[in-house]
């Protein structure tokens, strides 16, 4: 998701309720906040929150939530962690630290994520995003951190398919059993809490440690709560979550064993993205390749050649609210305008 801002520059908490109510009637699994394409480096501790506030209590209960809490310290990064599991988010995702880049070394990256996953209320998705940081997590560092209970995948935006083939490689021996539901999707932390208003004597216990592994995240077992009567559940093994950030590599991606995308072109436009997916799991890839191609494209010029304010020109193209991005981005020509509408032609909503 992008953050919306007010001319005069404020958070634009009414855009975001107008985007996250649209994106809830979308198929696509679900919404990372404050990721990248979110401008989290730009927004104040304040706004961070803010922005994970609107977003949680307007979301659809079956969208899985992801925060972006990554902060350049265990002790910041955990704050936000817990301030997202108060608000009943499922994820958090914790990008690189990196402005220290000369003393980040494999034993301060294992040190970092370790100790954030010790103390996390939420399971830990790592976030490596080189275009940004300039620093790439390291093949050895993300199978070792693998093997940890409370780590349950990574978002990999360099856009090296090579780099994803070998780390689902690397880490298909992991495996976890986690709580879905009957048509196999995920069980969120909001739809366990209406579970709870609703229930009564019929009701099922679920885990909700279960994303992170049989032992939960660090301090205990398994807790349990009462499901809502209806909400049926099985268990579902899987392995460690390998989710990318390119789309023009989504298919090429998913055929060497990435289990799915968070993507910048996602959010002006989710469908086709998600259709890319939905051929692939079909395996109709004659289908997906079609898709794919239109969509390459225009996510190289459009996310990774102009970035966000493109992202977002593209977002008010399509119903959503997109706005002006915060200096020291700045706003669109005319003529960037003229080529974005162009290339979003083939994926207006």
């Amino acid at each position: 998701m992008t953050t919306p801002f007010y001319p005069e520059g404020g958070v634009y908490s009414k855009k975001i309720e107008h985007n996250v109510d649209r994106y809830s009637r979308t198929p696509v699994a679900g919404l990372v906040v404050l990721g990248s394409t979110g401008e989290a480096v730009m927004l104040s501790d304040e706004e961070r929150r803010e922005v994970l506030r609107v977003t949680a209590e307007t979301a659809a209960p079956e969208k899985v939530l992801i925060a972006g809490v990554g902060a350049e310290s265990v002790v910041e990064t955990l704050r936000m962690t817990e301030y997202a599991a108060e608000l009943k988010y499922d994820v958090a995702l914790v990008r690189t630290p990196h402005f220290y880049r000369p003393q980040m070394k494999p034993e301060a990256m294992l040190a970092f994520y370790r100790t954030v996953a010790d103390r996390s209320p939420l399971p830990v998705v790592l976030y490596t995003v080189p275009p940004f940081t300039a620093y790439d997590l390291p093949l050895e560092v993300i199978v070792a951190l693998a093997e940890h209970p409370n780590i349950i995948g990574i978002k990999e935006s360099s856009g090296n398919v090579e780099k994803v083939a070998a780390m689902v490689a690397a880490t298909r021996h992991v495996k976890r059993t986690v709580t879905v539901t009957e048509v196999q999707q995920a069980v969120t932390s909001r739809m366990l809490a209406a579970s709870l208003v609703n229930h009564d004597d019929g009701g099922q216990l679920v885990a909700v440690s279960a994303l992170s592994g049989p032992s939960g995240a660090a301090g205990g077992g398994p807790a349990a709560v009462t499901a809502k009567p209806g909400l049926k559940t099985r268990p579902k093994e899987v392995g460690f979550q390998v989710l990318v950030g390119a789309a023009h590599t989504l298919l090429d991606s998913l055929q060497v064993g990435a289990s799915g995308g968070v993507l910048a072109f996602a959010a002006p436009a989710p469908t086709i993205c998600f259709e890319i997916y939905a051929a692939w799991r079909d395996n109709d890839i004659a289908l997906a390749s079609s898709k794919q191609e239109a969509v390459g494209a225009a996510s190289k010029k459009i996310v990774s050649e102009l970035g966000i304010p493109a992202v977002k020109h593209a977002l008010d193209l399509n119903g959503y609210y997109g706005g002006l991005p915060r200096l020291p981005l700045l706003p669109l020509t005319a003529a960037q305008k003229a080529e974005i509408e162009s290339r979003m032609a083939l994926f207006r909503n």
